[in-house]
């Protein structure tokens, strides 16, 4: 089932979102429903506050608008390394749109999250999967790219 996504201006997309501490069923289903949702939208990531949920969860598919989904769910992420080097790109936002902007970010990024048994899990990320993440991860800690990027 689709969830209400939360757009611009909801107080929910500018509050720190809390650390997840069940790993149940509730779990499971939010993520399940956070997928649907996002594949509805259509867009290639979501996280939790931009459904009304202020926890530490996204979900992102950097491949199914061009061949396989690969469905993805991080809990409680945790940026252990980045590149030095960044690249900027047009990205777009489920909760603002019709709009983009221009935002530089890290061409990889080391991430250290759990999955949704609570298991911990590491791993590197380059290219879209990197800025995927880091737009979503941003959304955890209330930063909408119309305030790190430039309107397009």
């Amino acid at each position: 089932m689709a969830l209400d996504l939360r757009f611009d201006g909801d107080p929910v997309l500018r509050a720190v979102a809390a650390p997840v501490t069940a790993f149940d069923d509730d779990l499971a289903l939010l993520v399940a429903e956070m997928l649907a949702t996002m594949y509805a939208a259509p867009g290639r990531g979501l996280a939790a506050p931009q459904v009304g949920v202020s926890q530490r969860v996204f979900v992102i598919d950097t491949t199914w608008k061009e061949g396989d989904p690969t469905p993805q769910a991080f809990v409680n992420p945790q940026i252990v390394a980045r590149a030095d080097s960044t690249a900027t790109g047009v990205e777009a936002c489920l909760s603002i749109p019709g709009r983009s902007f221009a935002v530089a970010r890290p061409t990889w990024v080391e991430l250290r999250w759990q999955d949704i048994a609570g298991e911990v899990q590491q791993g590197r990320f380059d290219g879209v999967e990197a800025i995927c993440i880091c737009h979503e991860y941003d959304h955890l800690d209330g930063v909408l790219i119309t305030d790190i990027g430039v309107a397009q």
